[in-house]
């Protein structure tokens, strides 16, 4: 059974985007990023990710035909 994954944690999203683990905690304190924390531990959903590309997508006029 191959599952997509639903959650990252901090490091991961930050490969995901190709940025930094330090920018990922700033997207989360400035709530451009959703996360959700529990028991020590942080978790960035996936549509968190997807939802914050196509902001930045949107941001830079692009559209998804555009994008490569």
């Amino acid at each position: 059974m191959n599952m997509e994954k639903l959650f990252y944690r901090p490091k991961e999203a930050a490969d995901a985007l190709g940025i930094s683990r330090t920018a990922v905690f700033r997207l989360i304190k400035t709530g451009e990023l959703q996360s959700i924390k529990r028991e020590g531990y942080r978790l960035v959903p996936t549509w968190a990710l997807v939802e914050f590309a196509r902001a930045l997508e949107t941001e830079a006029g692009l559209s998804h035909r555009e994008v490569a």
